[in-house]
């Protein structure tokens, strides 16, 4: 698929998604484009848009979201509604994370250039962080903040969850890091799962992905928790550690 179409897809999404504040989006417009429209011209055409990619068997399309210059979503092909989705966690479920870690293709590309993996990020938000009901991954930049802000807490964190003692965006987090260049089958909503308290509400959870690189230079990944609470204002949105405008890309003023 050539880059002309490509933006075409962009565009026709855009289009699609275009034009409301997101409390008056039409909650099922990411689960209409992917179903009526990607996944189809794929099996018909060989052609995704306005999908930049279906991988039918993997069960995911990707699409250029309307925000931001680099930004695109993976979208499972299957109707699954969101964090809280009970099908997430059984055992045959894809890895919807590692799919969308590799993504990431897509957002160097509209990029122009590679981004170290320190600069990435995956997000998914709540139930109450979000705007569709469709499960789908965030994939862009990181703040530069929250970046540096990780990396400096790498030393205090471990295998296990435990609570990060800064803030980040104005709210907690929990963390846990691995280590390796990608996720393979460690699933971060399975990893999630694992704390009881996690698992009876997933629906309130956002999890954020970033990527990171360790002192020794080896390759890994900080997965961030928010537990959403609503009253307080914390609406679990993991999204909000992203930055759309890429300021990592750009040149120092």
């Amino acid at each position: 698929m050539s880059w002309k179409a490509d933006a075409r897809a962009w565009a026709v999404a855009a289009l699609l998604l275009a034009g409301c504040a997101p409390a008056h989006a039409d909650p099922n417009a990411l689960w209409t484009i992917v179903h009526t429209q990607c996944a189809p011209d794929e099996a018909a055409k060989a052609d995704p848009a306005p999908c930049l990619a279906v991988d039918a068997a993997g069960g995911y399309a990707v699409l250029k979201d309307r925000r931001g210059v680099t930004q695109v979503l993976v979208i499972p092909t299957a109707k699954l509604t969101g964090i809280e989705s009970p099908e997430l966690l059984a055992p045959n479920t894809p890895n919807y994370w590692d799919d969308a870690w590799r993504a990431r293709r897509f957002v160097e590309k509209f990029a122009g250039r590679p981004i170290p993996r320190e600069d990435l990020a995956l997000a998914v938000n709540s139930i109450d962080g979000r705007s569709q009901n469709q499960l789908h991954i965030h994939v862009d930049c990181l703040d530069p903040a929250v970046r540096d802000a990780v990396h400096g807490a790498l030393p205090s964190l471990g295998r296990t969850w435990s609570p990060l003692k800064i803030d980040l965006a104005g709210h907690r987090y929990e963390a846990i890091w691995l280590d390796g260049a990608d996720l393979g089958s460690r699933d971060p909503f399975k990893l999630l799962a694992r704390d009881p308290a996690a698992r009876a509400g997933m629906g309130l959870e956002t999890l954020v992905v970033v990527g990171v690189k360790f002192d020794d230079g080896a390759p890994g990944f900080v997965l961030l928790a928010d537990h959403a609470d609503p009253p307080s204002g914390d609406i679990g949105n993991g999204e909000s550690l992203m930055d759309h405008d890429c300021k990592a890309l750009k040149p120092a003023q």
